[in-house]
C-alpha cells in the first residue's frame, strides 16, 4: 500500500514536471512567433496571437507588452494604453521588455490620456535613465509649464540646454516663459535662437513679431507676423496681431484687409480668437467713420457672445445713433463735408469765423476769430482754437493738456474742445480755471440744431 502510494506521487510529481516543462519551452516559442508577426507587419495576427496567451496566462506581463505594442501598429492607441498600464503596474523590467523604449511610450499615452502627472513620472524615470538627453529635461519642463509651475519649468528647460545647447524646442520654451513674464529683451534672443535653430517653426515668429509690437518695431513686427502665417495653427492669431501693428502704425486700411483674412481662416466662428479679430475689425470701421460696418460687426459678436467687452454698450450708443441724423452725419462725414459742417457749427453756435481748418485724426481742428473781424491775421484779433473729435468714448486729461500748450505757445485766446461723446472727470478738472472750454455731446447737438445740420 505504501509502495502504491509513493509510485502515485512520483508520477503527479513527474506529470507536474512535464507541464511546467513544456509551458516553459512552448511560451517563449509564442512569444517569439508574436514577434515575428510583428515584425512582418501581421498586426492582426499577432494580436490574435497574443490575446491567445494572456487568455491562458493573465500574468503573461511581455505577451501583454507584445499586445499593447500591436495594437499601438493598428493605431489602436486606447486599447494599447490599457496594455501597457497592466504592465506598468505589474512587470519586474528584467530585461524582456526594453524599458528605456516602453517609459517613452507610457509618458506619451499618459499626456495623449490626459494625465499629466503619471507622465510626469516617467519623464523624471527617463531623465535618470537617460541623463544625456535634453528630449527628456525639456518634456519634465512642459509639464511642469502646464501644472502652472514655471519656475520648476525653467529650471528643467536650463537643464536641458546644459546636455544640449542646440536644443531649440527648450530655447522656444524659455522664450515664451519668459515673453509672458514680460522679459522681453531675453524673450527676444531665446526665440532668436530658436529660429536660427529651427527656422521651419514659424510659430516663433509669432512671439517674435508680438516682442516686436510691444516695443512698437511695427515694420519688423510685421514682417515676423507674415512667416508666422504659415503655421496653420497660429495663422489666424498671426494675422490678428499684424493687423494691430497696422491700426497702431496708422495703416487702417491694411488693418481691415489683415482682420477680414483672420475672419475668413476661422474654423469656429465662437472662438475666441474671430471674436477678436470681428471686435478690431469694427473698431477699423469705426475710425475710418464706416459706422454702419462697425454695427454689423459688433452684432455678430453679440449673437455669438453678448458679455464680449464693450460690445453690448457699443451697439446701445449706435442706436441712439441711428435715430439722430445729425449726429450720424457728425460721425460719418468724409473729412471735406466734416470741416464744413464743423465751420456752420463754430459759427451758428459760437459767432466764430473760420479762417483756417484741417482734418486730422480725430475729427479736424479749426483757428477762429469772431464774428465780423476783417483781417484775422491782425495781432491784436483773438484767435480761438476749436477741436472738433468724432468720438464715442469719454476724452481724456491728454487732450486738453495738449491743447492748453498749443493755445500757451502760440498765443491764443482760447482752446475750444468739441466732442460727439463726454469728457471724463479729470479732463473737466484739468480745464477749470484754465482757458479752455469743453463742449460735451448735448451742447453739440444743441449748436448743430442751431446751425441746422
Amino acid at each position: 500500500m505504501v509502495l502504491v502510494i509513493i509510485i502515485g506521487v512520483l508520477v503527479a510529481f513527474i506529470a507536474f514536471t512535464s507541464v511546467v516543462i513544456v509551458k516553459n519551452i512552448a511560451s517563449p516559442q509564442k512569444i517569439d512567433g508574436v514577434q515575428k508577426l510583428l515584425k512582418q507587419g501581421k498586426v492582426q495576427a499577432a494580436q490574435k496571437a497574443a490575446k491567445g496567451i494572456v487568455s491562458k496566462n493573465p500574468r503573461d506581463y511581455v505577451a501583454h507588452y507584445l499586445l499593447g505594442k500591436a495594437y499601438m501598429a493598428d493605431n489602436k492607441t486606447e486599447l494599447a494604453f490599457m496594455e501597457f498600464k497592466t504592465v506598468n503596474e505589474n512587470a519586474v523590467f528584467n530585461g524582456d521588455i526594453p524599458e528605456l523604449e516602453f517609459r517613452k511610450q507610457m509618458a506619451e499615452l499618459y499626456q495623449k490620456y490626459n494625465q499629466p502627472q503619471d507622465a510626469l513620472k516617467e519623464y523624471l524615470l527617463l531623465t535618470k535613465m537617460e541623463p544625456q538627453n535634453a528630449e527628456n529635461d525639456y518634456n519634465v519642463g512642459k509639464l511642469y509649464e502646464l501644472a502652472g509651475k514655471p519656475a520648476l519649468a525653467m529650471g528643467f528647460y536650463q537643464k536641458a540646454l546644459t546636455i544640449n545647447k542646440k536644443h531649440a524646442k527648450s530655447h522656444t520654451a524659455m522664450g515664451y516663459l519668459l515673453y509672458r513674464s514680460k522679459q522681453y529683451g531675453e524673450a527676444k534672443k531665446e526665440i532668436d535662437i530658436a529660429i536660427k535653430l529651427s527656422p521651419e517653426n514659424y510659430s516663433n515668429y509669432y512671439y517674435l513679431g508680438k516682442i516686436l509690437k510691444d516695443n512698437k518695431d511695427f515694420s519688423a513686427a510685421c514682417k515676423a507676423l507674415e512667416k508666422a502665417q504659415r503655421d496653420p495653427d497660429f495663422r489666424q492669431k498671426a494675422l490678428i496681431e499684424k493687423g494691430s501693428c497696422l491700426m497702431l502704425a496708422g495703416q487702417t486700411d491694411q488693418a481691415i484687409a489683415d482682420y477680414e483674412h483672420a475672419i475668413s481662416c476661422s474654423k469656429n466662428e465662437s472662438s475666441q480668437e474671430t471674436l477678436y479679430a470681428r471686435y478690431f475689425l469694427a473698431t477699423c470701421y469705426e475710425k475710418s467713420r464706416k459706422i454702419e460696418k462697425a454695427i454689423e460687426q459688433w452684432e455678430i459678436i453679440f449673437r455669438k457672445n453678448k458679455n464680449f467687452r464693450d460690445v453690448a454698450s457699443k451697439l446701445n450708443e449706435y442706436k441712439e445713433l441711428q435715430n439722430n441724423d445729425s449726429m450720424k452725419e457728425y460721425l460719418t462725414a468724409g473729412n471735406a463735408p466734416f470741416i464744413e459742417m464743423c465751420k456752420k457749427i463754430a459759427k451758428a453756435g459760437m459767432n466764430l469765423d473760420c479762417q483756417k481748418a484741417e482734418s486730422t485724426p480725430f475729427g479736424c481742428t479749426m483757428l477762429t476769430t469772431e464774428g465780423k473781424q476783417d483781417n484775422w491775421m491782425n495781432m491784436r484779433q483773438q484767435i480761438f482754437l476749436i477741436e472738433f473729435h468724432r468720438d464715442t468714448e469719454p476724452l481724456e486729461e491728454t487732450v486738453a493738456r495738449k491743447v492748453a500748450d498749443v493755445v500757451k505757445a502760440q498765443g491764443y485766446t482760447k482752446g475750444i474742445i468739441v466732442t460727439s461723446s463726454e469728457f471724463n472727470s479729470a479732463c473737466i478738472k484739468f480745464a477749470e480755471g484754465r482757458p479752455i472750454q469743453l463742449v460735451a455731446k448735448d451742447q453739440l447737438e444743441k449748436m448743430m440744431s442751431k446751425a441746422g445740420v
